[in-house]
């Protein structure tokens, strides 16, 4: 019995589009996670790229259960003493940019380093219906529809 290990010119990659309107926030970011790590695939090769393009759209009407909307709280700093900053979910999905919710929400499920980073390329968050990758043929992937928890949580 021999381990197997996946060359580039083994891999094959699809394009996925996941509608985000009314999925729990956590649900829909571990299964997009392993779908752009490739572990859904029976020729998963932990040093490799093989995860498949996703395109998540309607990431504004992400939902997020008990009381996220008010309490979960994201921080960065700009580098000047005392530079701390923080904004709420709620902020963030009412704001300029609630697509940055699910990407962060994808981000910190993936483990750190350069492959992840360069796996995590293969992300489009759209906060619209729209998206412009209607040349590649994504297939529809129903997240809300695998598991009765995945679409159900606290209404804003």
């Amino acid at each position: 019995m021999k381990t197997y290990s996946a060359k580039p010119a083994d891999i094959e990659k699809k394009w996925l589009v996941i509608d985000a309107e009314g999925v729990v926030l956590g649900r829909l970011a571990s299964i997009v996670a392993n779908r752009l790590r490739g572990k859904h695939k029976a020729t998963f090769t932990p040093h490799m790229d093989m995860g498949d393009n996703v395109i998540v759209i309607n990431a504004d009407k992400v939902r997020l259960t008990g009381n996220k909307h008010r309490d979960k709280t994201y921080y960065w700093h700009t580098g000047y003493p005392g530079g701390i900053k923080s904004r709420t979910a709620g902020q963030l999905l009412e704001g300029r940019f609630p697509e940055r919710v699910v990407t962060k929400a994808v981000q910190r499920m993936m483990p750190g380093g350069p492959l992840s980073r360069r796996q995590l390329t293969n992300l489009r968050v759209y906060a619209g219906a729209e998206h412009p990758h209607g040349a590649q043929n994504p297939e529809t992937l129903d997240v809300a529809g695998m598991n009765a928890k995945n679409a159900r949580g606290a209404a804003r």
